[in-house]
């Protein structure tokens, strides 16, 4: 609680906590509002002070600019006006020194007018003077040229007149050589005609030959004739070019088809630097039904797969008008990879061109025969590891179950034998009781009931059968 006395009634009144803090804030508020308002006034006072100053300080210092810019101009307009009195004078002395520079100057082109007048009529004379020296020279050259002329003239006649005497002496040559040589041409034409009829004569008896030989050709003939023909060529050069080479006929045809030659070449230490399987392919000019050079291009991709060839060429005189088989070496490698069609006057340098591009692999081929070759001799020592193995386990299992079936039947021999023990035993127990039933068995008790057997006994005891009865029953015992 606090207690609280009045400004005007001096009363004091108590009032709690809640109503003191609000009187208390009520107190602040009111005070702050008025210092604010004070402060803000103040404020405004002191901003309206210096809007007036600064105005009065632009006023004034617009009205220094101004005096100054008024003195600079009337200092410029005097100025201009003592440049013009300036010019003037300039203009007036300037006027003054071209008149009189003007004067000078036509003074002294009258005296140049003077002196090239005097200068022209003198250079007149001189010039008269020399064309009068010069027409008596020229008039005494012409008449010296008159005469050589003269001279050069009659010289001229005879040398023409001597000229035409040679040149017609020439032609006359000339006339006869021309007809010496008309005759000795037509004499050769004559030769010459005679000697190429008679050539194209007997060519056209060849070609005859050789239609009519075509003609009774069969067709193995004449793929046997081109196949001839490339073997001959390649034998030319067998020696010199292809040392190493192996070229023959294939004739492997357990597939049902072969080709027609295998080429093989190789280095000195036995690496194969190229293979190419290659077909003769030729026909009649007068066959009814034409092949085409694809209709072979797959048997050739066959037969060359199976002999394991690198390279297939079909040396070919089929369509003999293909611009394209033609041309020199055609490339089939989109339709069969490393497959070539050629005529016969490309079938050596095929060899040679595919021959010189392998040979630059035959360092990687030589690496890869090495590479192969221990891949080889891993692959072998793995197999025979696995034939090893498999004999091995194929031994052990032998030995495993023969052992099985030796344990076997030793437990079977045992079982047996524990058979025939346990028979024994049971015969020995039976022999035993037998021997028991046996040791109890007396005449008596045979005799017991059968009144004949033992009369018999003692019939055979020599008394009456009771009374030997006990003498005789221990020996029967015995």
């Amino acid at each position: 609680m606090h207690e609280i006395t009045c400004p005007h009634c001096h009363k004091a009144f108590k009032v709690d906590e809640a109503g003191y803090a609000d009187i208390a804030k009520q107190v602040r508020d009111g005070e702050f509002e008025k210092d604010l308002h004070e402060r803000l006034e103040l404020a405004e006072q002191a901003k309206r002070a210096e809007i007036e100053l600064a105005e009065s300080r632009v006023v004034q210092e617009f009205e220094a600019a101004a005096a100054k810019k008024n003195a600079e101009l009337q200092e410029l307009k005097a100025k201009l006006e003592a440049g013009e009195v300036s010019q003037k004078l300039a203009i007036a002395e300037a006027l003054q020194k071209i008149e009189k520079e003007r004067d000078t100057l036509t003074n002294e082109l009258a005296t140049a007018r003077q002196e090239r007048q005097a200068a022209e009529q003198l250079a007149e004379a001189r010039r008269a003077s020399e064309l009068q020296q010069a027409a008596s020279a020229k008039e005494t050259e012409i008449q010296e040229l008159k005469a050589k002329l003269g001279a050069l003239e009659t010289q001229k006649k005879l040398a023409v007149n001597e000229a035409v005497g040679r040149v017609e002496k020439e032609r006359d040559e000339l006339k006869n050589g021309l007809q010496r040589a008309k005759l000795e041409r037509q004499l050769v034409e004559n030769s010459l005609k005679d000697k190429y009829e008679t050539q194209l004569r007997d060519r056209d008896d060849a070609i005859e030959r050789l239609k009519d030989m075509k003609a009774r050709l069969s067709t193995k003939m004449l793929g046997e004739t081109l196949e001839q023909h490339c073997e001959t060529l390649f034998n030319q050069l067998r020696a010199t070019a292809f040392p190493n080479a192996y070229f023959e006929k294939d004739n492997d045809a357990r597939s049902g088809s072969k080709g027609d030659y295998i080429f093989r070449d190789s280095d000195t230490d036995g690496t194969e630097i190229v293979s190419i399987m290659f077909e003769m392919k030729n026909e009649a000019d007068g066959t009814a039904t034409k092949k085409r050079n694809e209709d072979f291009l797959k048997e050739l991709d066959k037969d060359r797969t199976e002999k394991g060839c690198e390279y297939a060429v079909l040396v070919s005189l089929l369509e003999p008008d293909s611009e394209l088989y033609n041309t020199g070496i055609v490339d089939v490698s989109h339709r069969y990879p490393k497959m070539y069609v050629v005529r016969p006057q490309f079938f050596i340098p095929l060899i040679s061109l595919l021959r010189t591009a392998a040979t630059g692999a035959l360092k990687y081929k030589a690496e890869l025969a090495s590479v192969k070759a221990q891949n080889v001799d891993v692959t072998n020592f793995e197999e025979r590891l696995d034939e090893f193995q498999h004999a091995f386990g194929r031994n052990y299992e032998l030995a495993s179950r023969r052992f099985g079936e030796a344990i076997d039947e030793i437990d079977k021999a045992i079982a047996r034998l524990q058979k025939v023990k346990d028979a024994l035993l049971g015969s020995e127990r039976n022999l035993r009781l037998a021997n028991d039933k046996a040791q109890d068995v007396t005449i008596k008790k045979l005799t017991r009931g059968n009144p004949t057997m033992t009369q018999k006994f003692a019939e055979l005891g020599g008394g009456d059968g009771p009374a030997a009865l006990p003498s005789d029953a221990p020996e029967q015992q015995a």
